[in-house]
């Protein structure tokens, strides 16, 4: 069996339109949520969103090419470019051995909304409205782009989708499929059917207070905020890494995969699917316990959630929960759904990178049933020598990978 990298990095976030504004954003405790600008936020009860800024892909796909492109492609495709960039890995890798695992949750939604009005108000339906919509096209454009002949999986696994592409990816390397993986999600769900869709099932908070709307582990807590972009990592063959002298960020050496099927939207309250997935992870990578151990958390800021995936955590590591350095980097970014996973790897490999620990925002109340330590407000430097991942979707889906420092 293979050891697996990571070797390039991709972002595009609500709190920066690459890996290092990301990161620099992260460590600072930025938040990206504020009132909805792309729409008038009036037409929702939802008021704020984790939106991307200042967005121009341009530099990386020809405009007469973006208007063929849904949003969530678009930043799919300038987070793989920066992160194929970041690697050096093209032409560095046979095509046949190249492959792209790359989903999305929703996948085109803002174009499935603007073409349903099209086709009410009598105008003609884009002959790109199919390819650009689903949720597959992200993977196969970026393919087409680096001829990567390799393995393609677009998992569509809803807020698990990156994280379960991610450990999907990891697997088809360490068990011989493919040298090199461009590996991620992306979204562009901060549209008004999407935000009407999600209100109705009460899965986002009503707060209009940016600063206080998305604060995971407070007792305050009242539901997620929708969050835009995509996350993309370079996984690679350790010895095919090495051979070329590339920079190894970290090495994926765990994931988990397992289903509550408990409910559609909410988490087993008993939380024994969210654990049975960690404890794969960790078993896999041959954790022992004891390590300094960073936890990037779900951590939604949902009431259910929150409380639920603390007992996960419990179960899986026993008293090393309370040893743990957890933070949810989605107090800054808000949720990004099926690019979430994704950018939350990216935090957890900086932060074994560089040993520190960024903060989840906004915590002011602590909650009985949340009681383990969430980095509060401010990051902090730990001699991080292991990171876990965890990403939990509608469905019941839950996903974990495990690296370690290199």
């Amino acid at each position: 069996m293979k050891r697996v990298v990571i070797t390039g990095l991709g972002a595009v976030t609500p709190i920066g339109n690459n890996v290092a504004d990301t990161w620099a954003a992260m460590k600072s405790g930025v938040c990206g949520i504020d009132i909805i600008k792309s729409f008038d936020p009036e037409l929702t009860k939802a008021k704020v969103a984790a939106e991307v800024k200042n967005f121009d892909p341009t530099e990386y796909i020809e405009k007469r090419e973006c208007r063929k492109l849904d949003l969530f492609c678009q930043y799919a495709l300038v987070a793989a470019a920066q992160a194929v960039e970041d690697s050096g890995i093209k032409g560095n890798v046979a095509s046949e051995r190249f492959g792209v695992y790359v989903g999305s949750g929703v996948g085109g939604i803002q174009t499935f909304y603007d073409q349903c009005i099209n086709m009410h108000t009598g105008k003609n339906i884009s002959p790109f409205f199919i390819p650009m919509m689903i949720g597959n096209i992200a993977a196969g454009n970026i393919a087409i782009k680096y001829d990567a002949k390799g393995p393609c999986l677009p998992v569509v696994t809803a807020c698990a989708t990156s994280t379960h592409a991610v450990g999907e990816a990891f697997h088809a390397i360490k068990y011989g499929f493919a040298d090199a993986i461009i590996a991620g999600g992306a979204e562009a769900a901060v549209s008004p059917l999407a935000i009407k869709g999600f209100t109705s099932c009460k899965a986002l908070t009503m707060s209009d207070d940016p600063k206080q709307a998305s604060i995971p582990f407070d007792k305050r807590r009242s539901g997620f905020v929708m969050g835009d972009g995509a996350g993309i990592l370079i996984l690679e063959e350790y010895e095919h890494a090495k051979a070329r002298g590339a920079k190894i960020y970290a090495e994926i050496t765990g994931y988990g995969n397992t289903c509550d099927a408990h409910h559609i939207t909410a988490p087993d309250p008993e939380a024994q699917g969210a654990a049975g997935c960690i404890k794969l992870a960790l078993e896999e990578a041959g954790y022992q316990g004891g390590e300094e151990l960073y936890i990037n958390a779900h951590g939604t800021s949902t009431p259910m959630n929150d409380s639920t995936e603390t007992k996960a955590f419990k179960l899986a590591l026993g008293d090393d929960a309370y040893k743990a350095h957890i933070s949810s980097t989605k107090s800054m970014t808000g949720h990004m759904l099926g690019a979430t996973g994704a950018v939350e790897a990216i935090a957890a490999t900086l932060a074994l990178n560089n040993g520190i620990v960024p903060p989840t925002i906004g915590y002011q109340e602590p909650d009985p049933e949340c009681d383990l330590d969430y980095t509060p407000n401010q990051a902090v430097e730990a001699p991080l020598t292991a990171a876990i991942s965890t990403t939990f979707g509608f469905g019941g889906h839950n996903a974990c990978i495990a690296l370690h420092k290199i």
